[in-house]
């Protein structure tokens, strides 16, 4: 795979030589009172570094224009109260993912593909005093004793921090940068994620409170289809929220936003996602939405979903809709232990009315390729039904792929439920089912 390409504005600033920057980067460093600077806004810190910058050059006779000492300077204020080299970054809304494999390999994720960057840091130390600072900003320590760490930056970005001796090449750091963008099912659409039908059979979804779970790999867009599919929540429903990481960004007025904590530096104060759920279900909710399960909350998630509680959503790992199926009933052993396999699947089946399958595939667009119902359980199976497929159809010239959302006309269990709410025969539109006009909208 080719990752070059043309050096945006802020990896522009690089080219400045290293040897001068460097040079009026020690003195800058050496001439500012740490404790007058943490006590500055950092467009003053700015302004003031921007103006040392300026005079260090005119001491040593350094000929450098305007853009040359601004690069110098912000790289200067990046190092001091930033992320060093990888700020900007954070700051380009193209740039989905940032990953810093060592010094001088920096890679970020455009439009779902992966490319690397001209941006370095100086050596591997650089990197540990980048990835110290974000665990200090979070009460937490990275050393050879905790050689990993979960954190999130105060714009709500989540960071993956690994350091040697686990890291055999040096301080790795994953950055998932938090979306500023809550998409709706119009801008799935003009995406290619979502044809127009199955968009308006996953609003009736939402509205009509099934209980739906989004599956998925790593970066497939589960969170974001998440987000989409909670704006058709009506604005009177109470919402409680549970995630690891805040990223939902519900519209709603009336919602609880709940999160973990993880344990303090004598590993003392955890409170997990299991912990959080069985509070929510005394906090009165109309809907409770988990961020994702991955462990023993699974089984109080699908007892919530089982008692009144519908319309809950959450999401999993899974490579397929079964395969979600078949995570979801092991996450629930590790919450039990001893239940019988045959109890678990009648609690999944009873609970879960849909599953939304998304994939990141190989031209970079993230598409839900598989929408099931989950009908029952009979004979140690799950019986489904698939109301959506998407299927490949070939490659452009471009690179991107051609394909369909097929519908499967066939009427879904859940079908009362949608006609309660008025919409039963909307969704079956959607399947390309012929129904009389009833006056149903959307």
């Amino acid at each position: 795979m080719a990752f070059g390409r043309n050096l945006s504005k802020d990896e522009e600033r690089t080219t400045t030589s290293s040897t001068q920057a460097a040079a009026i980067r020690d003195q800058v460093l050496l001439r500012i009172d740490p404790m007058v600077a943490v006590r500055m806004s950092k467009p003053e810190l700015m302004l003031f570094v921007n103006s040392l910058v300026g005079e260090i050059a005119n001491e040593r006779r350094l000929l450098l224009n305007k853009a040359e000492q601004d690069a110098i300077a912000r790289n200067i204020v990046d190092e001091m109260v930033g992320l060093g080299p990888i700020e900007p970054l954070l700051h380009d809304a193209t740039v989905s993912d940032i990953l810093v494999n060592g010094p001088d390999m920096i890679y970020v994720e455009r439009r779902g593909k992966l490319e690397q960057t001209a941006l370095k840091f100086r050596h591997n130390d650089h990197v540990m005093h980048v990835a110290q600072r974000i665990a200090s900003s979070v009460g937490r320590s990275i050393d050879e004793s905790n050689p990993m760490l979960d954190a999130r930056l105060p714009d709500g970005s989540r960071v993956n921090v690994v350091i040697p001796p686990l890291a055999l090449k040096g301080p790795c750091l994953s950055i998932r940068k938090f979306s500023r963008t809550v998409l709706d099912f119009n801008a799935f659409v003009n995406a290619g994620s979502l044809s127009p039908e199955l968009a308006a059979a996953l609003e009736i979804a939402a509205r009509c409170r099934l209980n739906i779970i989004v599956a998925g790999g790593t970066g497939s867009g589960k969170t974001t289809l998440l987000n989409a599919l909670s704006r058709m929540i009506d604005h009177t429903e109470r919402i409680v929220t549970i995630e690891d990481a805040a990223e939902l960004k519900l519209q709603q007025d009336h919602v609880i936003s709940l999160e973990t904590r993880p344990p303090n530096i004598e590993g003392r104060g955890q409170v997990d996602q299991r912990a959080l759920v069985k509070n929510a279900l005394r906090m009165r909710p109309d809907r409770i939405i988990l961020g994702e399960v991955r462990g023993a909350e699974t089984f109080d998630m699908l007892q919530a979903m089982n008692t009144g509680h519908d319309g809950s959503m959450s999401t999993v790992h899974a490579n397929s809709a079964r395969d979600a199926l078949a995570r979801i009933e092991n996450m629930v052993l590790m919450g039990t232990g001893n239940m019988p396999a045959k109890s678990i699947r009648n609690q999944i089946a009873s609970a879960v009315d849909l599953i939304v399958h998304t994939e990141r595939m190989r031209d970079g667009v993230r598409r839900v390729t598989e929408v099931v119902e989950v009908v029952g359980f009979f004979e140690e199976t799950f019986t489904l039904n698939t109301l959506f497929k998407f299927e490949f159809a070939g490659e452009n010239v471009d690179g991107s792929l051609r394909g369909q959302f097929k519908a499967t006309p066939i009427r879904p269990n859940f079908l009362p439920r949608l006609e309660y709410f008025g919409l039963g025969s909307a969704f079956l539109r959607a399947l390309g089912i012929p129904v009389e006009e009833r006056g149903e909208k959307l």
